[in-house]
């Protein structure tokens, strides 16, 4: 499908409110990628299994809100009927204007050299999608079965929790699809933040590594990546959880420019915060 058919087809049938994909009522088959990566923490005082859901809770509903939902566990792939929030429609500046700088290149199989950037762009194009708790925008709607690729990881404390996502984009959008690599742990440090900074900025190295392999494994090429991690110091007496996830979704009606939705391809996220009213 061209980008076009996609997002004029990734409207849902709620006026504010964004629903997961495959739900009855959107106007087509195209669907919409949003990513997040989000922690949260919890006093230790009730017991494991509570703990380990309101951490996980106050995750969804940091930053960037996912709160109220039916979290559907999928695998990790933005499709040939899929598109990008933030990187094909309503693009992060940065990446619409090529300003955004790689952090590092991976070499491909073929021998070529991708560029590996930042995913902050992109998690902030997120939230300004959804809005957050304390000032909800077009978030999901309460009690939608929504179909995510996500992972997560619920540790007590005192530890590092951490979470990390990335974004590899095709090469050939004709044939393939963009895949999410998602990942999470705990680390105790030795000593020293540089000593956590350290591992976790290995990690991005890792799973740029790991987006080379799972191409090779179907054959197909990535022309960039985008990486990144959220990281919080769980301290003792706490429970905490790192949440790292992209939520398949249909738009809300209101989140459409007058334009129309293929309006949203030549748009950056600023632009489109001011067509629909922010």
């Amino acid at each position: 499908m061209k980008l076009e058919e996609v997002v004029n087809g990734s409207v849902g049938p709620f006026d504010n409110y964004a629903d997961g994909y495959g739900n009855l009522g959107a106007n087509g088959l195209g669907y919409i990628s949003v990513l997040k990566l989000e922690t949260g923490k919890v006093k230790a005082d009730m017991d494991e299994v509570l703990e380990g859901i309101v951490s996980y809770d106050r995750a969804e509903t940091n930053g960037a809100y996912i709160g109220q939902i039916n979290m559907v566990t999928a695998s990790s792939f933005n499709g040939l009927n899929g598109a990008v929030w933030g990187y094909h429609l309503a693009k992060a500046e940065s990446i619409a204007d090529s300003s955004i700088k790689p952090l590092f290149t991976q070499t491909r199989k073929d021998g070529k050299s991708i560029p590996v950037y930042s995913v902050e762009p992109l998690l902030d194009a997120g939230k300004r999608l959804f809005g957050t708790q304390q000032a909800k925008r077009f978030p999901l709607l309460p009690g939608a079965h929504v179909n995510c690729a996500v992972k997560s990881k619920t540790v007590q404390g005192p530890t590092l929790v951490w979470s990390a996502i990335a974004l590899a984009i095709a090469e050939d959008r004709e044939k393939d699809s963009n895949l999410f690599i998602e990942d999470a742990g705990a680390f105790i440090p030795e000593h020293t933040q540089e000593a956590r900074d350290k591992y976790l900025d290995s990690l991005l190295h890792k799973i740029a590594v790991s987006i080379i392999r799972c191409g090779d494994d179907s054959n197909v090429k990535y022309k960039e990546i985008f990486v990144g991690y959220k990281a919080e110091w769980i301290p003792e007496g706490y429970v905490g959880c790192a949440l790292t996830c992209a939520p398949y979704v249909v738009l809300a009606k209101n989140a459409i420019p007058k334009a129309g939705p293929i309006s949203m391809l030549s748009m950056t996220i600023s632009q489109w915060e001011k067509q629909v009213g922010f």
